[in-house]
This record gives C-alpha cells, structure tokens and sequence, in this order.
C-alpha cells in the first residue's frame, strides 16, 4: 500500500513506543493469542486516528515501526506493508469513538479469563483483586466474531462507563484514559480469574460481604490518576522488557 508520509511529531513517536513496550510486556507475561487480540492507542487530534498491531505479526515482533495508523473505519492512514484485521478494528474502533476517555483498548483471550467469561456465574466477588474491581466490571453477550459493525453500539451500551468488560463466552476487555489505566485494569482483572479458576478447585469460597467490597473498591489506588493510574507498576515492567530486548524501540 502506497500512501503519502506524513512527518511523526514527537508526540506520536512517544506513543508508538509506549504501545509497542505494551505489546512486549503482553508478551512477557503469557497474555498472547497467537497473531490474534489486540491493544488499539488513539492518537491525539481531530482526525480520531489509532495505533493498532499489525495483522500476522505475533506481540514479540511488534515494534513502534511497524504499528499501523488506522481510522474509526479501518483504513490503513500511514504506509505500511501490513494488513490489519477487521475483528480488531471493528471492536476497538467502537469503543474509541463511543466511550470517552478510551484513549487505550485492550483485549485479551487468556486461559483464566476466558474460564470466566464462559462460566455461568461470570466474576465471583470472592478475593482480593475481583473485590478491587467491584462496581467497575460489566459483561457483553457473546454475539460470535466481533467483525460486524451493528455490534459496536451494543458493546459500548454494555460498557456503561465501566473499565472492565467481561466478554461473554470470549475473554477479557479493558479500556482506560492511559496505557497504563488500561493495563492497572487488565492485570486486575486477570489475577482476579486465575484465583477463581485456582481456588474452584478447592470447594467453595469465602463470600467477601458487600460493605468490604465497597471499602476494597475505593482503595484501589492504582486506578486513581493522583497515584498515577497504575504508570508505576506499568513502567516496572517496560524495564524489565528492556532488560531483555529493547529493539521494539526502533524507528525506521
């Protein structure tokens, strides 16, 4: 595909890097679906476009390079010799021009959160990181493959200004203002589905009372932008990726 190249502001080559770690830490932590999911970043301005992973590149090659520049459409706005797949951008596109705030859109498949998004009882309200998230997670009816546009509508509905959303039948969604926000979300929340899958194995669980859910949920600092919306522990891992590549860093 040939397009006209546009000088990258500072801005934007920062956010490439900052998406591309993201995508390596992903990687690092298990949380990879083959070539498949994906983490979408809007890019400031007017134009509503996106960054968003290219199509047939597993999460280890993905670099600040080769993310693609896309609009709310899924069309391709800056050269790149890589498709883009329309499961991920019909989804993520939905949500960044139907939710405000949802600068960064993450979507995960991961062996314990899609375990409770197909359980029947969804999220148990039973330890220590579901209690975090308590009143901040909704679900989304499965509706089969997420490529067709009618579905984006009902999706945000689902949403209904919550962080998490539990994809039924699927897997995992989280939305957040930062990169950082948004990750603080997902690995809450995917801590919180392998304790329940781990402790269903035990018998059943503890209920945590309603008024201590409550309490935990306003303690949760890390999704509080004064204590930086979760960018410590986000950073901690970037450097640990650093650690051991940093290629995914590099701008042709």
């Amino acid at each position: 595909m040939t397009l006209a190249t546009a000088p990258m502001d500072e801005t934007e080559r920062a956010l490439r890097t900052d998406l591309a770690a993201c995508y390596r830490v992903f990687h690092l932590l298990g949380w990879t679906e083959l070539i498949y999911n994906h983490i979408t970043l809007r890019l400031p301005g007017p134009d509503r476009h996106f960054l968003i992973n290219p199509f047939g590149l597993h999460y280890s090659e993905v670099t600040a390079s080769n993310l693609v520049k896309i609009d709310l459409e899924g069309k391709i706005v800056s050269p790149s010799t890589h498709p883009v797949n329309p499961a991920g951008f019909t989804l993520h596109s939905a949500i960044h021009a139907g939710v405000a705030g949802a600068h960064c859109v993450m979507h995960t498949h991961t062996n314990a959160g899609s375990a409770v998004a197909c359980s029947a009882q969804g999220l148990s309200w039973d330890n220590f990181y579901s209690a975090q998230l308590h009143g901040r997670v909704s679900t989304h009816d499965f509706e089969g493959i997420t490529v067709h546009a009618e579905e984006g509508p009902r999706v945000v509905n689902s949403i209904d200004g919550r962080n998490v959303l539990i994809l039924r039948n699927h897997g995992l969604l989280t939305w957040g203002a930062t990169i950082e926000e948004a990750f603080a979300y997902l690995w809450t929340a995917q801590r919180a589905c392998e304790i329940q899958v781990m402790g269903a194995a035990l018998g059943p669980t503890r209920p945590i009372p309603e008024p201590v859910l409550e309490k935990c949920a306003r303690d949760a600092l890390q999704f509080d932008p004064k204590y930086g919306s979760g960018r410590d522990g986000f950073d901690a891992m970037v450097r640990l990726v650093d650690s051991i590549d940093s290629a995914y860093r590099d701008l042709d």
